[in-house]
């Protein structure tokens, strides 16, 4: 182990390695352009306003099964996350995948030219800190930055059912990448989903890979994560792997904790189901969370419930695309909705008697509130921004497990 400085730290070992740099970010930086330029690997990055996480940790389960695979831990994917997962690579690597984010215009170019993709996905564009942009074209540009990145050669990776795919085309093929596949449901989509049937525990799917038709079932619930998988079979079939084999191993795919993890509750009455998806939270997000709850089959006498957070980052447009839930969440028959957050309360204003759970202030009030209304046979969702703290609202519903005293708490409170 070593220390990198801006300067020599008083009570350090006089024999400990050290190395002084006036700028450490900048040393860090540079370490991560040092291990990118060793690698021999190809590289892989992801952004997209939803769905980064849960695609890099999709590929990264298929294509380990086929090549020495390396992924950026959990969304270590900004200005110091990038080059510090770049400096954790492994010397073999032969895949190396990485997420890359962003909340401005100007961040994922830095971080593109950094990692030096062979192959870039642009997962969706949707209005995720719109509060920082003009328009969501604005964002779609901004996604696009990673373009810019690629190797000379290299393969883009676009959403063919957004309404800006043609934008981000047009950036693509102005900067001359090498090659654009599109995916998605559109029929001139070059990946294809043929069919997608919703199941209880995830998606039995089937695609046309540029030509090449292949069956796949994912532990991943909802058309938009079947959607997703597209992507990480274009980036298999890019990168020159065996889609056939990352189209099987996409069973092993499973939600990620705060991302659609689900869990049995047990309670003296029976149990329940609790849809954990308390990491993070956007309008196109929260719909697609409906969607995967109306979806769900329901025991004798549950009830659908949605414990709802503050969409965050959003701008002067906050209150209006909180107030544009509601159509989607009665169509999506949910019985009761518990909301958190100022802007909730919009929404909650607009909602059916029938359904008003009941607003609270932020997520403290909700998790003292919410546990004493559900019951055997319910299935919960809770979902929200980050910065709305919804994670100790799972965590008082993970309480009233019968087991829970014998259950280990993670740091993070998931």
């Amino acid at each position: 182990a070593g220390v990198i400085a801006h300067r020599l730290p008083d009570d350090i070992a006089k024999d400990a390695p050290v190395v002084l740099a006036a700028d450490t970010l900048q040393a860090l930086q540079d370490l991560g352009a040092a291990a990118r330029n060793r690698s021999e690997a190809k590289f892989i990055a992801v952004t997209g306003s939803v769905g980064k996480t849960s695609t890099k940790e999709a590929l990264k389960t298929v294509l380990s099964a086929q090549l020495r695979a390396f992924a950026s831990e959990g969304n270590l994917n900004n200005h110091w996350g990038a080059p510090l997962s770049l400096a954790r690579m492994p010397r073999g690597t032969e895949i190396g995948i990485f997420e890359l984010g962003m909340n401005h215009a100007d961040e994922i170019r830095p971080l593109a030219k950094m990692v030096r993709p062979h192959v870039a996905i642009i997962t969706t564009v949707d209005a995720v800190h719109i509060e920082f942009f003009d328009s969501v074209a604005g964002i779609a540009d901004a996604k696009a930055e990673i373009l810019e990145g690629l190797e000379p050669g290299g393969v883009a990776i676009l959403p063919r059912d957004n309404a800006h795919f043609a934008r981000m085309a047009a950036r693509a093929a102005a900067l001359g990448v090498g090659q654009v596949i599109s995916f998605g449901a559109d029929a001139a989509s070059d990946v294809r989903l043929v069919e997608c049937e919703t199941l209880p525990d995830g998606n039995r799917a089937q695609a046309d890979v540029m030509g090449q038709q292949v069956d796949f079932e994912t532990g991943l619930t909802g058309r938009h994560q079947a959607i997703n998988a597209l992507a990480v079979l274009a980036a298999v079939k890019a990168v020159g792997a065996h889609v056939a084999r990352a189209a099987k191993d996409m069973a092993g795919v499973k939600p990620l904790k705060g991302r659609g993890y689900r869990e049995e509750i047990q309670i003296a009455q029976g149990s329940f189901m609790l849809m954990d998806e308390s990491y993070n939270a956007s309008p196109a997000a929260m719909r697609a969370a409906f969607a995967v709850l109306a979806s769900l089959p329901i025991a004798a006498g549950g009830r659908r419930i949605a414990i709802l957070g503050d969409m965050r980052e959003l701008g002067k447009e906050g209150p209006g695309l909180h107030r544009g839930l509601k159509d989607d969440l009665v169509a999506a028959g949910i019985d009761a909705a518990y909301l958190v957050g100022p802007l909730m309360a919009e929404l909650f204003a607009l909602l059916p008697e029938q359904i008003r759970g009941g607003h609270a202030a932020d997520s403290a009030a909700m998790a003292a509130v919410a546990p004493k209304a559900i019951r055997a046979n319910d299935i919960v969702l809770v979902k929200g921004s980050l910065g709305t703290r919804m994670a100790p609202i799972v965590e008082a519903i993970r309480d009233m497990d019968i087991n829970a005293a014998a259950r280990p708490k993670a740091a993070n409170g998931h």
